[in-house]
């Protein structure tokens, strides 16, 4: 259950589902069956009134449990949380969720056992992350957030921006990669630009460089398996020690890609959320 105010004059039940939040027609339609929503007062209310801003009304719905398998204690920092959402500060070398039932320590368990701390039951990753990247995960406290996000995240409307150090200097400052990115048929989880790939977009600001190599800060226009990594390949420039894709082997070993800030306009509260990783 959760309060919502309502934000525009003569704005009826029907229009901030369909038109605002645009829900799916099976949800709405579970909704309005439901009697989910009501005024503050536990009031019904009929769903083409035309409501006033300011108007607070309450939304009660079932919650699903989530699967996933909480650890001991939460042992990942969370840098913002509400009533709908919240995004943590994922660490390198950690998987975003499970594969198997075996994988019990993963951001998805580490964030359960916080929201199992505080009562909740239920939690879903918005995005994922690469394992070897580290940085801000956005994640759902309650299916109506999961539907609004997840529609955010393939509308664009959530910007993602990420820095990374890369080989060599780029001869543009700003730029936009643009191709496609599939599997790679000779190797089993790398991936590759190919012309029957899926559609992939990386926008790029230079923010520093260095003698032999530059600062990136990327926006990702979509979400594709190692995007950043194989668009940065693809133009010549990996990130320094991504050796899948064709850098040289650092002394750690390792690559340096971080999810340094994320953008949205929150749904639930109607003010623009921005989030920045510290670390």
């Amino acid at each position: 259950m959760f309060l919502y105010e309502m934000n525009e004059d003569n704005l009826t039940i029907e229009e901030l589902l369909r038109n605002q939040w645009r829900l799916g027609k099976k949800l709405v339609h579970e909704l309005r069956m439901a009697k989910a929503i009501t005024l503050a007062n536990d009031e019904l209310i009929q769903w083409n009134t035309p409501l006033q801003t300011g108007t607070i009304i309450k939304i009660t719905f079932p919650i699903p449990t989530s699967s996933y398998k909480p650890t001991p204690v939460c042992a990942i920092d969370v840098v913002y949380e509400d009533d709908h959402c919240l995004i943590v500060s994922k660490p390198k070398g950690m998987a975003t969720h499970p594969n198997d039932e075996r994988d019990t320590h993963t951001c998805m368990n580490h964030v359960m056992a916080h929201i199992k701390e505080h009562g909740g039951i239920y939690a879903e990753h918005v995005h994922r992350l690469d394992k070897g990247t580290q940085g801000l995960l956005l994640v759902a406290k309650h299916p109506l957030a999961k539907s609004i996000f997840d529609r955010m995240i393939e509308e664009k409307s959530i910007i993602r921006t990420y820095a990374a150090e890369v080989q060599g200097n780029l001869r543009s400052s700003t730029g936009t990669i643009s191709e496609p990115i599939g599997k790679d048929r000779h190797h089993a989880t790398r991936r590759v630009v190919s012309k029957t790939g899926q559609h992939a977009v990386t926008h790029y600001e230079v923010v520093a460089r260095y003698k032999n190599s530059c600062v990136v800060h990327l926006i990702l226009e979509t979400g594709r398996t190692h995007q950043i990594r194989v668009h940065l390949a693809y133009i010549g420039h990996p990130i320094i020690g991504d050796t899948m894709y064709g850098a040289r082997e650092t002394a750690s070993g390792d690559y340096e890609l971080h999810a340094i800030q994320l953008e949205f306009e929150h749904p639930f509260l109607n003010q623009r959320i921005i989030v920045k990783d510290e670390q």
